[in-house]
C-alpha cells in the first residue's frame, strides 16, 4: 500500500502562515516574456567578460569563506551612489527582498506592524508576516498618488514599526515626491524605507530620497541591480541608512551571506556603470512608446517612472492577457481590475506586444 504524501495544510505550519499564498509570477518560454519588470537587454560583451574574469580570480580561493563585510562591494556602492556616502552607510544582500527582510528581521517582527500604500510591492506584506508582524494597508488616490498630508496622517494613525515608501511605485509606475517621504518621516517614530528600485528610469534631474538621509537616523533608501544594471540573474540588492542602522542588521543577517562569486560579479558590474545605464534611455524610450501607442488603441497608461506601464480600460484582463499569451506575449495581471502592465522590453520585443495587443483589440 503506497504512502499518501502530506498536504501543506497537514504540517504542523505556524499558525499566521497558514492561507498564505508563496510570491510568483507566471514562468512560460515564450518568445517574449515582459512580465517582471527585467531588463531585457543583455549584459553588454566587454562587461559580461570582466565578470567572467573577477569571478575567475574569486574562484582560486573559494575553498575560503568570502569577506563577512563584503567592504570592496560596500564601497564600489558609496562610490556608484555618491551624495558623500561611505561604505559603512551600505548594506547589501541577495536582491533587494533580503535586504528589505533584514531591515523587517530587525525592526518589525511579532507584536509589530508594517505599513505600506496599496496597492504597492506584493512582497512587503509577505516578507512582513514572514518575520510575524502585521501588515497595515493605507490607501492611494484614484489615480495611485500619495500627497504629503495624506500619507502624514494614515501614518500617524497606524502607527507602524517599519513604512514601506515605493518611489516609483510598483505595480502602478508612480512617481513619490520627496515632500511625501519627509512627512511619513515626520509622523512616525519607527523606520522608514523607501525603495528606489526602479529609480534609475526616473526623469534625470529628479532627486533621490538619498538627499534626505543626513540628520534622518531612521531613514532607510533601497536599491537593485536587478533593473538598470541587468542583473537579474545575479541577485544583488542593497540599501544606504545611518552606520548604526545598518550596525543593527549585521544582527540578523546569515554569515556570510554574499558569496564570493556575488561580490565579485556585482563589484565588476559597478566598475561598468556608465555602459550598464546606457540600456537605461533605450528602455525609457520604449516604455514612453507603449504609454503612446496603449493610449491611441483606447487603454488608459497610467504615468511611469519605471521600466513598466500600468494600462487600464482593460474590459476583460484575463482574455487580454491569455490572447497576448497565445500570440507569444507574456505580460503580468496584477490583480488590479481592468488592469494589464508589462515591461519595456527591447525595440523589437516591444513592437511584438503593441502588435499582438493591436490584433486583440481588431479581432474584438
Amino acid at each position: 500500500m503506497g504512502e499518501v504524501s502530506p498536504r501543506l495544510e497537514d504540517l504542523p505550519l505556524r499558525d499566521d502562515l497558514r492561507g498564505m499564498t508563496p510570491y510568483g509570477a507566471p514562468q512560460a518560454p515564450l518568445p517574449v516574456a515582459l512580465n517582471v519588470n527585467e531588463n531585457t537587454h543583455p549584459v553588454p560583451q566587454v562587461v559580461a567578460d570582466d565578470i567572467m574574469d573577477s569571478i575567475a580570480l574569486a574562484l582560486r580561493d573559494v575553498n575560503r569563506y568570502p569577506d563577512r563585510e563584503f567592504t570592496a562591494l560596500r564601497e564600489g556602492f558609496a562610490e556608484y551612489l555618491g551624495h558623500g556616502l561611505t561604505r559603512d552607510q551600505i548594506w547589501a544582500a541577495n536582491g533587494s527582498n533580503e535586504v528589505l527582510q533584514h531591515v523587517l528581521q530587525a525592526f518589525a517582527g511579532p507584536g509589530r506592524t508594517a505599513f505600506g500604500f496599496g496597492p504597492t510591492y506584493s512582497m512587503y506584506p509577505l516578507l512582513t508576516r514572514a518575520t510575524g508582524a502585521g501588515w497595515v494597508a493605507g490607501s492611494r488616490a484614484a489615480d495611485y498618488t500619495v500627497d504629503a498630508a495624506d500619507a502624514a496622517s494614515q501614518i500617524a494613525d497606524a502607527s507602524p514599526d517599519v513604512v514601506f515608501l515605493c518611489a516609483p511605485n510598483n505595480p502602478t509606475g508612480t512617481p513619490l515626491g520627496l515632500d511625501v517621504i519627509e512627512a511619513a518621516y515626520d509622523a512616525t517614530d519607527g523606520i522608514v524605507v523607501v525603495d528606489e528600485a526602479y529609480f534609475e528610469f526616473a526623469p534625470r534631474d529628479e532627486r533621490s530620497a538619498l538627499t534626505l538621509l543626513p540628520g534622518r537616523e531612521r531613514l532607510v533608501v533601497s536599491r537593485t541591480m536587478s533593473k538598470a544594471f541587468a542583473f537579474a540573474g545575479a541577485r544583488v540588492g542593497y540599501l544606504a541608512a545611518d552606520p548604526a542602522l545598518v550596525d543593527a542588521l549585521r544582527l540578523v543577517r546569515l554569515p556570510y551571506h554574499l558569496s564570493a562569486l556575488t561580490q565579485a560579479a556585482a563589484s565588476a558590474a559597478l566598475r561598468h556603470a556608465p555602459t550598464m545605464l546606457r540600456m537605461v534611455d533605450e528602455i525609457v524610450a520604449q516604455r514612453d512608446r507603449i504609454s503612446a501607442t496603449v493610449e491611441a488603441l483606447g487603454f488608459t497608461p497610467h504615468e511611469s517612472w519605471t521600466n513598466f506601464v500600468l494600462f487600464g480600460g482593460v474590459d476583460d484582463p484575463a482574455a487580454t492577457w491569455r490572447g497576448l499569451y497565445d500570440r507569444g506575449v507574456l505580460i503580468r495581471d496584477v490583480g488590479i481590475p481592468h488592469h494589464l502592465r508589462v515591461t519595456a522590453g527591447t525595440e523589437e520585443e516591444t513592437t511584438a506586444f503593441l502588435d499582438a495587443l493591436a490584433s486583440i483589440e481588431s479581432a474584438s
